[in-house]
């Protein structure tokens, strides 16, 4: 079983920026990948970004060059800073941590913390 820990997170004018941050609170092959997928009103749940143990990173198109993730790998802690933001980034985001590479659809689930972007 892994826990994760969300951190950010709130509320900010169109073009500001937000940072988020997870911990996972034991390090095992759960942890592999760790990753942020959100959820916006009406929408289904999409990836944002994600990032392996190996440091292999993967966005979305939509968090191509706005969007920074980034791992502690010694506490299997992931941040994510959200730069440029935009009413359409208002979602709820959830911290994800899988065996395998993340797709939104399985493994280990933070709490979630909403993002909102007004414009």
């Amino acid at each position: 079983q892994v826990q994760l820990a969300e951190s950010g997170g709130g509320l900010v004018q169109a073009g500001g920026s937000l940072g988020l941050s997870c911990a996972a609170s034991t390090r095992t092959s759960s942890s592999n990948f760790m990753g942020w997928c959100r959820q916006g009103p009406g929408k289904e749940r999409e990836l944002v970004a994600s990032i392996s143990r190996s440091g292999r990173i993967k966005y979305a198109d939509s968090a191509k060059g706005r969007f920074t993730i980034s791992r502690e790998y010694t506490k299997d802690t992931v941040y994510m800073q959200m730069n440029n933001l935009e009413a359409e980034d208002t979602a709820v985001y959830y911290c994800n941590a899988n065996t395998g590479t993340i797709t939104c659809l399985s493994g280990y689930w933070g709490q979630g913390t909403q993002v909102t972007v007004s414009s």
